[in-house]
C-alpha cells in the first residue's frame, strides 16, 4: 500500500474526485487527533484539517515522492496549525482542564479512531485466513449474523459452521498475535 499517494496522484493528474474522497476519508481523523496535540482544541483541529484538505485540492502541491503520503500530509497540517498558532498567539485561551466538555468530546474522537485502527487491523489480517474463514467471520460479526443465518448463506449445516467459526477464530487469533495486536483488545 501506497499510504494515498496514488489516490493523490489520480486527483491531481486525471482529476479524479474519488481518489481526493478517499485521501479524506482515509486521514481525516488521523490528522485532526495530530493538530488537536498542537492547538489543543478539537474544534480548531477539525477547522485546520478542513484547510489542509481545502489546500490540497485547491492548490493541489506536489506530492514529495522521498516521504509517504501520511507524512507528507501531516506535515502540511503542522504548518497550518503552527500559522494559525502564530497570527492568534495574542488571543487568549481557555485551558483545556478548565472545559471538562472539550476532554470528553476530544475522547471520544480518539476511541473512534482507535477503533477504526483496530478494525483495519483485523481486516488486514482477516484476508490472509482462508476463504471459509473470512465468510464466517464476516457474516457473524460484521453482518451480525446469527450461525444459523450464516450457515444458510454459506450452505452448510449449522454444527459445520460452528466448527468453522471456531477454527476461523483460533486462525484470526493466531494471526493477530503474529503481527503483534493484542488479540484481547480487538
Amino acid at each position: 500500500m501506497d499510504n494515498g499517494a496514488s489516490s493523490y496522484r489520480r486527483f491531481r493528474d486525471n482529476g479524479d474526485v474519488s481518489g481526493f474522497d478517499e485521501i479524506v476519508m482515509d486521514y481525516s481523523d488521523g490528522l485532526m487527533l495530530y493538530l488537536t496535540s498542537i492547538v489543543g482544541s478539537i474544534w480548531t483541529a477539525e477547522e485546520l484539517t478542513e484547510e489542509t484538505f481545502f489546500l490540497l485540492g485547491t492548490k493541489k502541491p506536489k506530492f514529495k515522492e522521498n516521504y509517504s503520503f501520511k507524512t507528507w500530509l501531516y506535515t502540511i497540517g503542522r504548518n497550518i496549525a503552527l500559522n494559525y498558532l502564530k497570527k492568534n498567539a495574542k488571543h487568549l485561551t481557555v485551558p483545556i482542564e478548565n472545559a471538562p466538555e472539550l476532554i470528553s468530546d476530544e475522547a471520544a474522537v480518539e476511541d473512534a479512531y482507535i477503533k477504526k485502527e483496530q478494525q483495519i487491523a483485523v481486516h488486514r489480517a482477516m484476508r490472509k485466513l482462508k476463504p471459509e474463514y473470512q465468510q464466517v467471520l464476516w457474516l457473524i460479526y460484521f453482518e451480525g449474523l446469527s450461525i444459523k443465518e450464516a450457515a444458510k448463506v454459506m450452505k452448510k449445516s449449522v454444527r459445520s459452521t460452528e466448527s468453522i467459526l471456531y477454527r476461523a477464530k483460533k486462525s484470526l487469533r493466531s494471526q493477530l498475535e503474529m503481527e503483534g495486536i493484542d488479540y484481547e483488545k480487538t
